[in-house]
């Protein structure tokens, strides 16, 4: 098939490589236009997407909008039978829905209706659910409402939200392959009316560690937020918890409560296995504590 494939983050690389294995013909790459990065901030840095792309020799377009009747008449000229989107981050409006000769499609991490919206791996991983998923949907004006051709399901145990993304791209990559190669055995199937839930964007503010909630909460919020990696501050420094652990005990709430960094929650403890101070590299608790002793009775923030 001629593709266009519209992606910006890491999740979408795999189905990017995908297709291109899978010989179809990627004749151009929309992704969202380079940013400020950089170890001074000042440099511009194309998405990992667009990067891609330019190793693989396919042409990218980077528009900032695609609302302008100029931009979907580009789009339209490029007689694609399909375009292929995965987490590109800007809103298709209808002309650009209806311009492939088979629509959009859309690689999506969760089982949809559930988790429509922005962060469906990091609202499932803190909902407590115990799985999610990938599905390919065909895409409407609707946010994430079309209807679904395939899923594949995964659980989620105690896995990170870097892990599941990594486990779902590349599911949903194989998958998008899987329904390119015979439409006609994954018909769209209009989604549920019941179980409705939005995965709203995550705010930064929701990676400091919010210890008035229950232990395992706090637990799904560390795991959650990996990466970048929840934390919580003391002696007004920022110490990024990666991995932890329940433990049995008990106090007020965000007090540390031994010599091993036991931190009390609303109900029950965690204790962070994995954590990072700023400009330095992951290390255990213990390694932490050597350097930078936080004492029983310390209150975090």
């Amino acid at each position: 098939m001629r593709i266009i494939f519209m992606g910006t983050p890491d999740f979408a690389v795999p189905t990017l490589d995908a297709l291109v294995a899978a010989g179809h013909d990627v004749i151009a790459v929309y992704s969202q236009p380079p940013r400020p990065g950089g170890r001074r901030g000042q440099a511009l840095v194309p998405s990992p997407v667009h990067a891609r792309a330019e190793v693989l020799g396919i042409g990218v377009r980077t528009p900032t909008s695609l609302r302008d009747a100029a931009t979907q008449a580009d789009f339209a000229a490029l007689e694609a039978d399909v375009a292929v989107v995965a987490a590109y981050g800007l809103i298709l409006p209808r002309p650009v829905l209806d311009a492939p000769r088979h629509g959009c499609l859309n690689v999506h991490a969760s089982l949809l209706p559930r988790w429509r919206g922005a962060a469906p791996i990091q609202r499932a991983i803190l909902a407590g659910d115990a799985e999610t998923g990938v599905g390919i949907m065909q895409m409407e004006t609707g946010l994430d409402t079309g209807p679904v051709r395939a899923e594949a399901r995964t659980p989620i145990d105690a896995k990170t939200a870097g892990e599941l993304t990594a486990e779902l791209a590349a599911k949903g990559a194989a998958l998008m392959v899987e329904v390119l190669a015979s439409l006609d055995r994954y018909p769209p199937v209009p989604q549920p009316e019941d179980g409705v839930t939005y995965a709203a964007k995550i705010d930064k503010a929701e990676w400091r560690l919010d210890f008035t909630q229950p232990a395992e909460a706090v637990e799904r919020q560390v795991r959650a937020f990996n990466p970048p990696g929840a934390f919580f501050e003391v002696r007004r420094e920022r110490v990024r918890v990666l991995a932890a652990e329940l433990v049995e005990a008990s106090g007020p709430a965000a007090t540390v409560l031994d010599d091993r960094l036991t931190i009390a929650c609303g109900t029950g403890a965690i204790r962070p296995t994995s954590v990072q101070r700023a400009g330095r590299g992951v290390m255990t608790s213990d390694e932490l504590l050597r350097g930078f002793a936080v004492p029983q009775g310390a209150k975090l923030a």
